[in-house]
């Protein structure tokens, strides 16, 4: 199995990897909430969440009502905790920043939806998911 250019094998310390998960997180109630604002801040957190777990946010581009990100991830971090640290501190924070976000989610207090898809990107190649995800219709 062949790697584009784009690709680089990260190395670990018994291992060499390349590992990305295609994620996208849905609002509560599929409300239409997101401005470009809203994104720009979201991607920050997300790209800060990454780090955290030793992972790298490839791509991240949204629209009105969910987000899509493209995460390059070593072995040892688990997909699911992974996702319920993005969901959880990009929720907390956005609706801290932004109190227009809160009027939507004061009763459920949750910006997302409790479900997610996450799909291992091995398939196709990356240049063609990172060109998906840029080409989503980002709200003004």
């Amino acid at each position: 199995m062949g790697y584009g250019r784009d690709t680089k094998i990260r190395t670990g310390r018994h291992c060499a990897f390349v590992m990305h998960v295609h994620l996208v997180f849905v609002t509560k109630f599929r409300h239409q909430v997101f401005t470009d604002a809203h994104l720009v801040r979201m991607e920050e957190i997300m790209r800060s969440v990454c780090a955290d777990f030793e992972s790298e946010l490839v791509e991240f581009n949204g629209a009105d009502n969910h987000v899509h990100l493209l995460v390059n991830f070593p072995p040892k971090v688990a997909v699911t905790k992974l996702v319920n640290s993005l969901k959880g501190v990009s929720s907390r924070r956005l609706r801290q920043e932004f109190p227009d976000l809160v009027r939507h989610y004061w009763r459920a207090n949750k910006l997302w939806s409790g479900s997610y898809f996450a799909g291992t990107v091995g398939g196709a190649p990356l240049s063609i998911v990172k060109q998906y995800i840029e080409q989503q219709n980002r709200p003004v």
